[in-house]
């Protein structure tokens, strides 16, 4: 219990380190194009801090409730999720030629992060129920789907998202014992549909050439690689100081979202960058051992999905400013600027403590085992009776009883 609550504590800190570093980088990555746009230097740094707020609010309420509800709401949630991500390529407003937003008022939002918690919560209830073992069984209903989501995703496009749900499902069927066989398999139908559509969309034949030589493109389509790369040597080992860079005013597009590592490369140097990976490692450390303590199925299915959600976004968008992937538009999480991540990201955080807290307390509550003393609900039915795996049919009374006289004598 002690070590659940250590790392809990340790879960906590470190994102609410990660957001405070995050609400001050956005801030150095905005002031100046958001003072010469409308005056307001620290515009973006307070609607980021408004959703901050919504965040740990979330945060809150979720690990003060029971990860178990999730599971009987798993098909609702992935469903409204569904709705909303078809909804955007309708009544979504057109920005950068990409339809991914639903204006609310003032406010924005971005449907494909609740979809990515939403397949988190169901796929984890459906392999605390069943692990395939075949691809015809992992195909149907998961991996139809998985792939009817991305589908979504891609004609929004948001290839970096739909990249996302992928790498956390199969981290997913990883933890649940999918044989690897069966992965290996289905890994290779997944990467041969996503070279399909990346090869036959110019924009992302585009990235991928100019991700192999982007110094051959450094006027087009490498541009946004090559500034970071620049932004990320001028920092040498300490940076050029918090709020000096230069990149993030005149040279580098994007930077308080997809490129605000290149932002902390350039001002805070080696040093910085290292402390930000670093945070993320703990961050993946703390939850995959809620994950691993965890007696629920589903609770443990549910941490691994929301370890790698997190993980998963962080180690995509450090390896596109690094220059070690082809850019993919995902924003770093905690860190970045953009509400809907952020807010989502908290929302799991809560999620993963309360399997912290509860996940290790209580009895597994499978849907072939009874919550009052774990054993199968066939019996409990029977007075005692229970089938074995061979079909059999045994007294588990007279079992045990025959088992005390032996002791005894």
């Amino acid at each position: 219990m002690r070590r659940a609550q250590l790392e809990a504590h340790l879960l906590v800190l470190v994102t609410l380190a990660l957001v405070a570093f995050g609400l001050v980088m956005v801030y150095s990555a905005t002031s100046a194009p958001a003072a010469m746009r409308n005056g307001d230097p620290s515009s973006y740094l307070k609607r980021q801090a408004v959703y901050a707020l919504v965040g740990f609010a979330l945060l809150l309420v979720l690990s003060r409730t029971s990860y178990r509800t999730l599971r009987r709401f798993a098909p609702t949630i992935v469903t409204v999720a569904l709705i909303l991500c078809l909804a955007v390529l309708v009544v979504g407003p057109q920005v950068n030629g990409a339809r991914r937003w639903l204006t609310l008022g003032p406010a924005t939002f971005q449907p494909s992060e609740l979809a990515k918690l939403a397949l988190a919560v169901w796929v984890a209830a459906y392999l605390a129920r069943k692990t395939p073992r075949d691809l015809r069984t992992l195909a149907r209903p998961l991996g139809l789907l998985v792939g009817l989501f991305c589908l979504v995703l891609l004609l929004q496009p948001d290839l970096g998202t739909a990249i996302t749900v992928v790498v956390m499902v199969a981290l997913m069927l990883v933890v649940a014992g999918v044989p690897g066989r069966l992965l290996a398999g289905s890994g290779a139908i997944a990467l041969t549909l996503g070279l399909i559509a990346i090869w036959f969309e110019p924009y992302r034949r585009e990235r991928i050439f100019s991700f192999l030589h982007p110094w051959h493109a450094s006027q087009g389509s490498g541009f946004q690689t090559v500034q970071a790369m620049i932004g990320l040597g001028s920092g040498g080992l300490f940076g050029v100081g918090l709020g000096q860079g230069v990149q993030k005013i005149f040279y580098l597009p994007e930077a308080h979202t997809d490129m605000i590592l290149a932002v902390i490369g350039e001002e805070l140097g080696l040093l910085g960058t290292a402390a930000v990976i670093a945070a993320f490692a703990v961050f993946a450390w703390t939850s995959l051992s809620i994950a691993l303590a965890c007696r629920d199925p589903f609770g443990k299915h549910l941490a691994v999905g929301l370890s790698a959600l997190v993980c998963g976004q962080a180690a995509i968008n450090l390896a596109a400013v690094l220059g070690l992937a082809p850019l993919t538009g995902i924003p770093l999480p905690f860190v970045s600027y953009g509400g809907s991540n952020l807010v989502v990201a908290l929302a799991s955080v809560g999620v993963l403590l309360n399997i912290a807290a509860d996940g290790t307390r209580k009895t597994a509550a499978v849907p072939d085992r009874d919550r009052r003393d774990g054993r199968p609900r066939a019996a409990v039915a029977r007075g005692g009776r229970s089938a074995d795996r061979t079909g059999r049919v045994r007294d588990v009374r007279r079992v045990a009883g025959s088992r005390r006289s032996a002791a005894g004598s």
